[in-house]
């Protein structure tokens, strides 16, 4: 596990780090406790944080605090404090910051090494939870409330640095694959459009044969020439059905963020764009460039 150690004292950051170093562990110590919120902050892999409760600028507790809002959504974090004043009301106000433990300073070997591996348990746990709250059991791709979650953030982080765009896309005649094949073809699929477009972007189903790729930092230019590709490549795709093989394609809707924008209306423009390709013949790829709900073919 990648793990984060505060303390004021880089004698005690030597000594706990060779206490854990040896068991695999990759360990980043920090005598300042907001260079490793910072870390901690570019770093989503670090998995436990274990901070003195004596530090500075930001104080144990506080630290506690910034890291659990830091991390709400990233994945688990596990924080363990330390103090070499053992009493009710440290351990009390640890906890009801955040931190999952409490251990003395200096610890012993044997205990801390026990506390990382129950705390390696619990995030393996929590990992499990996280994947199977968050992805569609069919096609393991992103589920439409996580492909939402994702959209937000990207589009956050991206509209200020060359704009998002959106892909919708819908596969055609889906209800005769299942009439004509069975919905275990349909299944087949649906898992290998999932499998096309995972690559391509932020990717999820959104539910039945539908999914949505977020393409930060991509205009509507860029947006369509990936779209045409994977078009291309579904039409590529072999599958097998019950009576032969199946001409499988897909239609496309696309969208790119304007200002004032919500991940809400970009994907609502796309599918404007997508019902526009299905209507218009299917297998095509159709940008939203009109107004009033109106989207013009490519």
């Amino acid at each position: 596990m990648q793990i984060v150690i505060v303390d004021s004292s880089r004698v005690v950051l030597q000594i706990i780090a060779s206490l854990i170093e040896p068991r695999g562990h990759d360990v980043h110590a920090f005598t300042d406790s907001a260079q490793a919120l910072d870390f901690l902050a570019a770093t989503p892999a670090v998995r436990v944080l274990i901070t003195s409760l004596e530090v500075r600028p930001l104080c144990g507790l506080e630290l506690c605090w910034s890291a659990r809002l830091l991390v709400e959504g990233r994945g688990p974090l596990h924080v363990i404090t330390m103090s070499s004043a053992r009493n009710v009301r440290s351990l009390a106000e640890a906890l009801d910051s955040g931190a999952d433990d409490f251990i003395e300073k200096p610890p012993s070997a044997e205990e801390l090494n026990a506390r990382l591996r129950a705390a390696e348990r619990l995030i393996t746990m929590q990992e499990e939870l996280i994947r199977l709250a968050e992805t569609d059991p069919l096609t393991g791709s992103y589920n439409r409330r996580a492909f939402f979650n994702r959209a937000r953030k990207a589009a956050e982080q991206s509209r200020r640095s060359g704009g998002v765009s959106a892909i919708l896309l819908d596969i055609d005649h889906f209800k005769r694959i299942n009439d004509e094949h069975g919905h275990d073809v349909g299944d087949v699929a649906i898992k290998a459009v999932a499998d096309l477009i995972s690559g391509a972007g932020i990717a999820g189903r959104l539910g039945g044969e539908e999914f949505a790729v977020i393409l930060p930092g991509c205009g509507l230019s860029l947006a369509l020439a990936r779209a045409e590709s994977l078009r291309v490549g579904v039409q590529a795709l072999h599958i097998l059905g019950s009576k032969g093989p199946i001409r499988l394609t897909c239609s496309f809707g696309v969208s790119s963020w304007v200002d004032g924008d919500s991940v809400e209306a970009l994907i609502k423009r796309a599918d404007v764009a997508l019902y526009a390709a299905k209507s218009g013949g299917r297998n095509q790829v159709v940008p939203y460039q009109g107004h009033d709900g109106v989207a013009v073919a490519s």
